[in-house]
């Protein structure tokens, strides 16, 4: 099997026949390059160059060699350099996914800052339900998302938190519990809870809907649903309540749901999300921005 500094001593050879030029181009000793070519026309059996005082040239092995080997070179080469880009470079496509309406505006606010740091990088944003996060990032479909942690999954990793809001129950708004100004997490064993779907991990679905409340009482757990809107709507139906953070009063205001804070409960806490072996330089950058855009 050909080491890959032989083939390039012999493909730059090839093109100078020259070995003082082949030598300033792999910055490499005249000696050395004259050494590897020895060594490999030893292993193929055969002189590649015929060599005399005043000129190299190619003979018919070498230069059939040299046909047969340097396109599938140049394919490697390539393919080689497009890694390098997509790990290192900042050209070509992010694609980035949120969840909820607060989640696509902060990803907009980074986006565009990142935009502005990193023109050569288009970046296209799509919107995700819960169950479509973790499926999309491990198929590769985004290289991003913004979703609820805490992760723990050995594929996936979490950046620095972004955001943290109070939770609250959404409730029927002809529920009791929609009279009331708070709630604790023992109330929650008075009424059904609906739970994230079972592609979201079940660390995160046990940190947004316990299955017992700290005093160890039951928590009905209600099903889970295709869409966040297909879940308030069962609510608002009378079929059962969930756990959401502050932000929904905004963006999900409706007149057959009441959101109720939850005044005991740990805050919910939001982050970006990638995949393990595709921390590449876009990823970490696009991180940076959004936490500049928060800090700012």
């Amino acid at each position: 099997m050909l080491e890959r500094h032989e083939l390039d001593a012999f493909l730059t050879l090839a093109e100078e026949l020259h070995f003082g030029r082949t030598a300033e181009r792999l910055h490499l000793s005249t000696t050395r390059v004259s050494q590897t070519i020895a060594r490999l026309e030893r292993r193929v059996g055969v002189p590649l160059f015929n060599r005399t005082s005043r000129r190299v040239e190619l003979t018919v092995v070498g230069r059939r060699l040299a046909e047969e080997v340097r396109p599938a070179w140049s394919l490697i080469a390539a393919a080689f350099n497009r890694a390098v880009d997509a790990g290192r470079g900042f050209t070509g496509t992010l694609d980035v996914a949120f969840v909820g309406a607060a989640g696509g505006q902060l990803l907009s606010g980074a986006a565009e800052l990142f935009r502005g740091r990193e023109p050569a990088c288009e970046v296209r944003i799509r919107e995700a339900q819960m169950a479509d996060v973790f499926p999309w990032l491990r198929e590769g479909e985004v290289d991003i998302a913004l979703a609820e942690v805490p992760v723990d999954e050995p594929d996936v990793v979490s950046g620095p938190v972004l955001v943290r809001e109070a939770r609250m129950l959404a409730v029927p708004s002809d529920h009791p519990f929609a009279r009331r100004t708070s709630l604790s997490l023992e109330d929650l064993a008075r009424v059904r809870v609906f739970e994230l779907p079972a592609t979201v991990p079940e660390s995160l679905r046990l940190h947004r809907t316990p299955r017992t409340t700290p005093s160890g009482r039951p928590i009905e757990r209600g099903p889970a649903t295709a869409t966040f809107n297909e879940m308030l709507t069962l609510i608002g139906a009378g079929q059962g309540t969930f756990v959401v953070g502050a932000q929904v009063r905004r963006y999900y205001a409706r007149p057959d749901v009441a959101y109720v804070p939850i005044d005991d409960a740990p805050p919910l806490e939001w982050a970006l999300l990638w995949r393990a072996d595709a921390a590449t330089a876009r990823v970490r950058a696009f991180g940076e921005a959004a936490l500049h855009l928060l800090g700012s």
